[in-house]
C-alpha cells in the first residue's frame, strides 16, 4: 500500500481582484517508510500543500489519496473522519489544548480516531515526568515532543509536520528527529515542511517548491 499519493494539485486564491496560483500542478508519491522534506522560500506554497495533503483544504484541481482512500473532495465530516484515522499533524504551535495535561491531550487525540492511547508512547518520547503537566509549563523541547505524541496518538499512516524544529535547540532537534525515525510506522510516510538544511539532509528525499511549482 502506498501511504500518500497526490496528483496534479492546483490551488488558487483571489487577491485584490486577481486570481493567484498558490499551487500549480504539484504531484507527489510517498513510498512506505519514506521521509520527504519540502523546502522553498516563504510564499512558495509549502503550507498550502501541507493543508491539501492533510485534508484541511480542498484542491481546485487534482486529488489526494491516503492509505488508498481519497481524502480530497469529501464532505467536511468525511474528511475529518479520514484525517483522524490516517493523518497525524505536527505544527509549530504544537496543537496542544492548554487546559489538558500532556497525558490527557494524547488520550483525547487517540479517542478522536476511536483508539486507546499507547501507554508507552510518553515514555518513548521522554515525557513520563511531565505527563501530568499542562502545556504552559513545558520547555520548548518538551512542547515539541508532546506535540509529536499527540500527532502519533492515532497511529497515523501519514505524519505531516510544518516546521517542527523551528522553535527548538539543535540538541532538541536531534532528539525530535530521532523520535520521528523510531516511532513512525515502517509502512507509513512522513512529510516535513522545513527551512532547515539539517532537517532536509536528514530526510530520505527532498523536493523544492518555487512559486507554487516543484522545481
Amino acid at each position: 500500500m502506498t501511504p500518500l499519493v497526490a496528483r496534479g494539485l492546483h490551488r488558487f486564491y483571489r487577491r485584490a481582484g486577481a486570481e493567484v496560483g498558490a499551487l500549480l500542478d504539484v504531484s507527489l508519491i510517498c513510498e512506505p517508510g519514506e521521509t520527504l522534506a519540502v523546502t522553498g522560500p516563504s510564499g512558495a506554497g509549502k503550507s498550502t500543500l501541507l493543508g491539501l495533503l492533510g485534508g484541511l483544504d480542498d484542491p481546485d484541481g487534482g486529488d489526494v489519496h491516503v492509505a488508498g482512500e481519497r481524502l480530497s473532495h469529501r464532505t467536511p465530516a468525511e474528511a475529518a473522519r479520514l484525517r483522524a484515522r490516517y493523518v497525524g499533524m505536527l505544527t509549530q504551535t504544537s496543537g496542544l489544548f492548554g487546559h489538558l495535561t500532556v497525558r490527557d491531550n494524547v488520550r483525547f487525540a487517540a479517542g478522536l480516531a476511536g483508539r486507546r492511547a499507547d501507554p508507552d508512547l510518553l515514555d518513548q518520547l521522554g515525557l513520563t515526568a511531565v505527563a501530568g503537566a499542562h502545556p504552559r509549563t513545558l520547555s520548548g523541547g518538551e512542547t515539541a515532543r508532546a506535540g509529536l505524541a499527540v500527532a502519533l496518538a492515532t497511529r497515523p499512516v501519514v505524519l505531516l509536520a510544518d516546521e517542527p524544529t523551528a522553535e527548538i535547540s539543535r540538541a532538541e532537534e536531534a532528539d525530535l528527529l530521532g523520535a520521528l525515525r523510531e516511532l513512525c510506522p515502517p509502512d507509513g510516510a512522513v512529510v516535513l515542511v522545513t527551512h532547515s538544511e539539517r532537517v532536509a539532509a536528514w530526510a530520505d528525499r527532498v523536493v523544492h517548491l518555487v512559486d507554487g511549482r516543484l522545481a
